[in-house]
């Protein structure tokens, strides 16, 4: 074969040759063995080459589909391994320099718009070239090449639409600019760099850095770059611009253009200096031809902060501010935004003010933030030249406003904190852009404008003059207006910054801005406001404004300077006498149908103030003793008059009705601020000592209701509006919330005066506003403000709510009224023989179902008691066919209902309305429904009637079901009703919906039973009762013919069961307990006859295999009741060896099913705590067999499930202890040594060979399980001498474990956690430390790379768990060996970094798991800092290998700030030398990263650290 090839290099170059058969020589000579070339990867990469270079250079003819495999079979030699191979080995290979070339050529040439069949192999060759350090010498050895290279391929990166970017493009970008970066660093000619940068690279990076940042690639989309990628590209870019434009050698270049000063003296060298390289930077970079205009204004205004910050990264230090500052004018020159001045503002569209403002506020941050500007030495030294130009910047945002962006108003935050004399000179434009006359909707504005805001005032505040600043805002709100309404002065926004504003101010400045207030009130708004809508409108934004001041400024006390405290009496006067009685006199007679507009304000304008005015007088009068009220009434005068009082002193009663006809036909801010000032009034009033007189409570009766009366027509409708909170933004909209508010806010002023007619009407609109909320409460929960479902929900979960009696009773009345109307609209019958039949569903009063219930506990002539004929009657009409007929409709709007129920507390009902609901929910339980109602409605109703009698049962009324009916009369009713409605159920008996209704049952029926013996009612006749109506259920189930109660269904069987089971659970431990002297004689045969009833419906099955829940249940009780009868009582042998054999037999079906039971939430435990009771009885084990082994056995098999979840695994362990303290209770040192076998023999490394996995999972848990039980002596001896050889086996199938594929976690969980569990028994008890080393090799082994999320979290806590024990019951071992320990707690550390760091696509679903084992780390620092003077001299270690990891990777904010704060613990243990070592002997970027991070631990945990230290004792 070697001949064939001998004339492969002759054949590869004859013209004779087609290309299809040059190409297949060429392949089969590359990949073959037999081919025997000298230097072959050489002559076959120079005849592939030399054939595309000659091509290209249209010296020979070829095909695209050769051109294309040509491309392809180059690529394929630069990306073999075994060209690496041959690399590697010291062999040379060399490209041509033409075909290097061509490839620069080809990329120059890609376009979207032209043919792109090479462009892939072209750049796959070139990603081939350069990603191999050998042949990238072509390129780093010629930097021009290089240079061009770069260029070309950003530029064909710019070039790219979005979504058909092609894949290794940005990857091949990525290399080059990597060795580019390792050329620039080794130039060491700075000019050449600045020429390359400024002359090929600038525009092309800029544009690329723009794209991957904000344009439409930052999205990541199909096709993109991923977002770590495009993360170091930007990177890369970064490091190049500030390589070649601010390199340290051109710093006197920038000097002598900047500064104007020639330097002289400075020596350069040999470099020579360039002539204004920012000039030149700045003329790229402006040049408006290297993309398209629309695009290109965004790459000026996202590169100019970026330059901005890498010259101040390059060139700030002490002194060198004026030469930073001289950049900043000469960057925000090339923004469009600065060229306005001229131009209109409108010339330029939204998306640029967007992206300029933007670059505005970074330009403005930077300065902020590095210190460049200083006020004085800025004024002293340069002439205020940074002031000047500040000065200019804000003149133009204010001239072009610019509110919609957010971004404008952070320029501005920007530059009050710098200065705010910058401001100063247009304050008032500033408030009337910003705030008065700015019209924000967009929450991101909103928040921007707050933090404005927010900076404007305190920084007035901490001047002292905010009295200035309210001179402008005031001016502001009256200068004339250019349209009819004026925007709303204060939202929630400014409000909350004005509030937090005026509480920091000293009283005397807030009244001197009271004052101010005031006299603009005088001076401006009275003369003019009759008929004046503008006016009228700028009083309520001042009205506002005053309200805000008066209400948000700190309240005087008794410690208040007296001269303080004249003052505001006589503001508070002058108030009165010289802004409200000249407002009130202004107001006209309404006249029409509807007041005019400036009527309306001036109206809300008069109430607010006058409310706000009465709240502060009364709140001074309360807290100030110096201070007297104004409207306190005189001495000696009647506390009210017979009219109708004034709300003001001083004013006359004809102005209030005048207001209140105003208000009257507008619901807006008047009319709940003439609310308010009705509340405050019978506020004053209850505050007199006289107010229990006639006249008082007549008054305060009428003022209550005036209040509920004055929105009765706005809660009558409906509304979904919200509101904020705010008095000021009460409109017609928002006014039915407001007022609701007001009531709800205030109940326990207004119920006590109001009528009955009035407090329904009050539980009628809860009731109508709650069902409301529970409709809209998806969408209403995620709005933050107030709307009336929300109110009426937070008084329903009050708990001062049952506190209102009178309307909580009458908000239970109407509940059970609506109830009542939808079972009555189901009934069959004429109401009157309805109301006949269920009288308490017809009381429209708790005073009648009172008296009602009286009669019932009355015996009448015969003898007979009427509650017992109460029951008959009600018992034939459950056995009958009941009068009331259920429909789907009428079934989801009593569950409605009962949920609104559910939410009250049942348990504090009074007797009267106990009784009544009980009724109700009784009948709607026992109810017959329609056939329309699905499944699982009838199951939901069901179930929440039964769970809501259960609640009622609870309550402290329990008892006062009894007076009309007995327990044994309600028990049949239930179950009679039961069996009923379960023979018409299509549901499986294991369904869970469907044991969850039998376990409510059940409650309920234990409730009934313990109300019973509690109060030893009648307790022998009925539980004879009970007892002899459950054995006519057994014998009707037992009779097939006999269907009558439905109880031979498999559903009604289970119902039985549950029953009986009930009752044997309370009757048993009365009669068996401390109190079984105090039980009747009878009740131990009721007991047994119960037990018996138990036996037969138990055994008259089928339960099937595995056995039921409700059957493992009732067998236990009948065991439970069983031992207890054979222990107490004598001559009953026959009953109780049929119970025992019939035991037995149920021991032996659920050890054989105990595996299969083992996925039953319900059964497997009822099946455990059988076992455990057998194992009590050691009268009932077999002779033939050993309990103790049998048990051992299928524990063994179902810890050995090896398809068992993690979860159920862990709850089958859990049921499984108690039972495993009982064996060993009972069992002997022989059975514990069983025990220690069979653990030894599964932890045996030949299973893993054998691949015996359930043999090892069995042994592990077992060994869990032994190690959570109580054991002493002998057989704690045992234990410990076998455990160094259960350490051992440990290890090994640890060892084993970990190098299987894929790796059996649940085996190394289940190590884990045995180990852990092993130290933490062992701490007094393992003397040996080789033992506990042995942990630290296991947890060196386990794998945390590549889990799914539960998986990791599971593994994680085990390690944690496991290293955690070790620190706290070994710790000599731990610092014997701290190097161990901490590569182990490093393991840990690291994990949760990679696992926590931000990904590039995904959600975040797997991040609770990854912040709670975060939590877990910042734990076991806390653990290690504790014991410092142990492990202080490895803390500035610690601090190392954190910040060496934690630079790798970007982390979850949620993740990162546990680890920081964890790392603070051991940091707080660093002496100043650590910090110094740290500082100097981390590389270049750790060190960048460790100084972040100690200056936040400076910043933010030391100093709270010191803080609190110095309050500590």
């Amino acid at each position: 074969m070697a001949a064939v090839y001998s004339g492969i290099s002759l054949k590869l170059k004859s013209k004779t040759t087609s290309w299809e058969d040059k190409l297949k020589l060429a392949h089969f000579a590359w990949i073959s063995h037999q081919c025997v070339l000298p230097n072959k990867e050489q002559v076959l990469l120079d005849w592939a080459g030399q054939s595309l270079v000659a091509f290209y250079k249209k010296k020979l003819e070829l095909k695209e589909d050769v051109v294309e495999r040509l491309w392809i079979y180059i690529d394929g030699i630069l990306r073999s391994k075994k060209l690496q191979n041959v690399l590697k080995n010291g062999k040379t290979v060399n490209l041509q320099l033409s075909l290097v070339k061509i490839i620069n050529e080809r990329i120059a040439e890609f376009s979207p718009l032209g043919p792109q069949r090479n462009v892939c192999a072209v750049l796959s060759c070139c990603q081939g070239i350069l990603s191999t350090p050998s042949l990238a010498v072509v390129y780093t050895a010629r930097q021009e090449l290089m240079v061009a290279l770069l260029s070309q391929l950003c530029w064909a990166a710019c070039r790219q639409p979005e979504g058909a970017v092609v894949a290794p493009l940005f990857e091949v970008i990525h290399l080059a600019l990597g060795h580019y970066l390792l050329i620039q660093q080794q130039q060491v000619n700075p000019r050449r760099a600045f020429g390359e940068m400024t002359g090929h690279l600038l525009q092309p990076c800029l544009v690329l850095r723009h794209l991957l940042s904000g344009g439409a690639w930052a999205r990541a989309g199909h096709g993109q770059p991923r977002q770590a990628l495009g993360r170091d590209l930007r990177g890369q870019i970064e490091a190049m611009l500030r390589g070649g434009a601010f390199q340290p050698e051109l710093l006197p270049s920038y000097k002598e253009e900047l500064l104007e000063q020639q330097q002289a003296n400075t020596k350069m060298g040999a470099i020579k200096t360039v002539l204004a390289p920012l000039g030149t930077v700045i003329g790229k970079l402006v040049d408006p031809g290297y993309c398209q205009p629309g695009l290109h204004a965004a790459v000026v205004a996202g590169s100019v902060p970026l330059l901005y910050k890498l010259f101040l990264d390059s060139y700030f230090c002490e002194g060198s501010q004026l030469l930073c500052f001289q950049v900043l004018p000469r960057l925000f020159d090339c923004l469009r935004m600065s060229h306005l001045q001229e131009e209109q503002p409108g010339a330029l569209p939204m998306p640029d003010w967007t992206a300029e403002l933007l670059a505005v506020e970074q330009l403005l941050t930077t300065v902020a933030s590095t210190g460049v500007y200083n006020v004085a030495a800025d004024r002293i030294r340069h002439g205020e030249a940074q002031f000047r130009f500040y000065r200019r910047l804000a003149e133009l945002l204010l001239k072009c406003s610019q509110a919609p962006v957010p971004a404008w108003f952070r320029c501005l935050q920007v530059l009050v904190s710098l200065n705010h004399l910058v401001l100063e000179p247009d304050l008032g434009d500033l408030l009337a852009s910003a705030w008065i006359g700015a019209e924000v909707t967009d929450s991101r504005t909103r928040k921007a404008q707050e933090a404005l805001l927010h900076t404007l005032f305190q920084t007035y505040v901490k001047l002292r003059q905010v009295p200035r600043l309210f001179e402008e805002v005031l001016g502001v709100i009256c200068r004339p207006a250019a349209e009819v309404r004026t925007p709303l002065v204060l939202a929630l926004g400014p409000s909350a910054v004005l509030r937090e504003c005026l509480l920091e101010l000293p009283p005397s400045q807030v009244l001197d801005t009271w004052s101010l207030l005031l006299d603009k009130f005088q001076s401006s708004v009275l003369p003019d406001l009759r008929g004046d809508t503008d006016v009228a409108l700028k009083a309520l934004s001042l009205s506002s404004l005053l309200h805000c001041v008066m209400c948000n400024m700190r309240t005087l006390d008794s410690g208040t300077p007296l001269p303080v405290v004249r003052r505001m009496q006589c503001v508070m006067e002058r108030m009165l006498r010289v802004l409200l009685q000249p407002l009130l006199d202004l107001l006209p007679d309404p006249s029409g149908p509807e007041p005019e507009l400036w009527l309306q304000k001036a109206c809300d304008c008069v109430l607010l103030l006058s409310c706000t005015w009465a709240q502060v007088d009364t709140m001074l009068s309360l807290n100030c003793s110096w201070y007297h009220a104004v409207s306190e009434a005189p001495t000696g005068v009647a506390l009210e008059s017979p009219n109708r009082p004034s709300l003001l002193p001083g004013i006359e009663t004809y102005q209030w009705k005048k207001i209140e006809k105003a208000t009257g036909q507008v619901k807006s801010l008047g009319r709940y601020c003439l609310e308010q000032l009705y509340l405050q009034k019978m506020k004053r009033t209850l505050m007199q000592t006289g107010f229990q007189s006639e006249e008082a409570l007549r008054t305060l009766g009428s003022d209550a209701a005036y209040i509920l009366g004055s929105g009765r027509e706005s809660l009558a409708q409906s509304t979904a509006a919200s509101w904020d909170g705010q008095v000021t933004t009460v409109s017609m909209l928002t006014y039915p919330v407001a007022h609701w508010h007001l009531i709800v806010s205030n109940l326990t002023i207004l119920l006590p005066y109001l009528c009955p007619g009035d407090v329904r009407y009050l539980a009628g609109v809860l009731l109508r506003t709650v069902q409301m909320h529970k409709g809209q409460e998806g969408s209403a929960d995620e709005e933050p403000n107030i709307t009336l479902g929300k109110v009426s929900e937070a008084l329903l979960h009050n708990p001062l709510f049952p506190e209102m009696q009178s309307l909580h009773s009458a908000f239970l009345l109407c509940l059970s009224t609506q109830c009542t109307s939808i079972l009555c609209a189901g009934a069959r019958s004429h109401p009157g023989i309805l109301q006949q039949q269920l009288p308490w569903l017809f009381e429209k009063d708790s005073i009648d179902v009172a008296h009602w219930e009286n009669t019932f506990t009355k015996v009448g002539p015969d003898g007979v008691e009427a509650r017992g004929e109460l029951a008959q009657n009600f018992l034939a009409l459950v056995r009958g066919d009941f009068p009331i007929q259920l429909e789907a409709e009428q079934l989801e709007s009593l569950l409605g209902l009962l949920e609104v129920i559910a939410a009250l507390e049942l348990d504090s009902l009074l007797s009267p309305c106990h009784m009544h609901y009980f009724l109700l929910l009784l009948s709607m339980a026992v109810a017959k429904l329609g056939d329309s109602c699905s499944l699982s409605l009838t199951l939901q109703f069901l179930m929440t009637c039964y769970r809501l009698l259960g609640c009622l049962q609870r309550g402290k009324s329990a008892r006062s079901v009894l007076k009309v009916m007995y327990i044994s009369d309600i028990f049949e009713i239930i179950l009679t009703s039961l069996f009923k409605a379960s023979s018409g159920l299509l549901i499986d008996s294991d369904d869970s919906s469907w044991l969850e209704l039998l376990q409510v049952i059940g409650t309920l029926l234990e409730q009934l039973l313990q109300v019973l013996v509690q109060g030893k009612l009648s307790m022998a006749l009925n539980f004879g009762k009970i007892i002899a109506f459950l054995s006519r259920c057994q014998e009707c189930s037992a009779a097939t013919a006999c269907g009558q109660l439905g109880a031979q269904h498999p559903l009604g069987r289970q119902v039985l069961l549950v029953s009986l089971t009930k009752l044997c659970q309370v009757l048993g431990p009365f009669v068996q307990g401390r109190k079984r002297h105090e039980a009747p004689d009878v009740l131990p045969g009721l007991l047994l006859q119960a037990g018996a009833a138990l036996h037969l419906c138990a055994a008259g099955g089928p339960w099937g295999r595995p056995p039921h829940a409700a059957f493992l249940s009732a067998v236990s009780v009948l065991l439970e009741a069983d031992v207890g009868q054979h222990c107490g009582c004598r001559g009953t042998e026959s009953v109780q060896l049929s119970h025992a054999a019939f035991c037995r037999s149920v021991f032996s079906q659920v050890l054989s099913d105990l595996p299969a039971l083992a996925g039953s939430p319900q059964a497997f435990p009822a099946a455990v705590r059988f076992l455990t009771l057998f194992l009590l009885a050691p009268e009932l084990h077999p002779k033939e067999e050993s309990v103790f082994t049998s048990t051992l056995h299928s524990v063994r098999k179902v810890l050995a499930d090896t398809a068992v979840p993690v979860q159920v695994s862990q709850d089958i362990e859990s049921h499984f202890g108690a039972l495993f303290t009982q064996m060993l209770e009972v069992g002997t040192t022989e059975d514990f040594r069983t025990v220690m076998r069979c653990i030894l023999q599964g932890l045996d490394v030949r299973n893993v060979w054998t691949a015996d996995l359930p043999a090892i999972l069995s042994a592990l848990s077992l060994t869990k399980l032994l190690l959570a039980c109580p054991f002493g002596g002998e057989k704690a001896s045992l234990f410990w001498r076998a455990c160094p050889q259960i350490v051992t086996a440990l290890t090994l199938q640890n060892r084993e474990a970990c190098q299987e594929h894929p790796v059996p976690l649940g085996v190394i969980r289940r190590v884990l956690d045995v180990l852990a569990a092993l130290l933490r028994r062992g701490e007094e008890s393992i003397s040996n430390p080789h033992h506990v080393g042995l942990a630290f090799s296991i947890l060196l082994t386990v794998p945390l790379d590549h889990l799914k999320p539960a998986e990791y979290g599971s593994i994680f806590r085990s390690m944690h768990s496991v290293l955690f024990s070790v620190l706290q019951c070994h710790p000599q071992v731990m610092l014997k060996a701290i190097p161990s320990f901490l590569n182990c707690f490093n393991r840990l550390l690291f994990s949760v970094m990679h696992e926590g760091r931000q990904k590039d696509k995904g959600s975040t679903d797997d991040l609770p798991v990854v912040v709670e084992c975060a939590r877990l780390v910042e734990r076991m620092y806390s653990h290690i800092a504790a014991r410092a003077e142990d492990v202080t001299v490895f803390s500035p270690f610690m601090v190392a290998q954190y910040v060496t990891e934690a630079q790798k990777v970007t982390l979850y904010p949620a993740v990162k700030r546990l680890l920081q704060e964890g790392i603070y613990l051991i940091m707080d243990l660093c002496i100043e030398p650590d910090v110094q070592f740290l500082r100097a002997s981390l590389p270049p970027g750790v060190r960048d990263a460790f100084k972040e991070l100690h200056s936040d631990y400076v910043k933010y945990h030391k100093t709270s650290r010191e803080g609190e230290r110095r309050y500590a004792v």
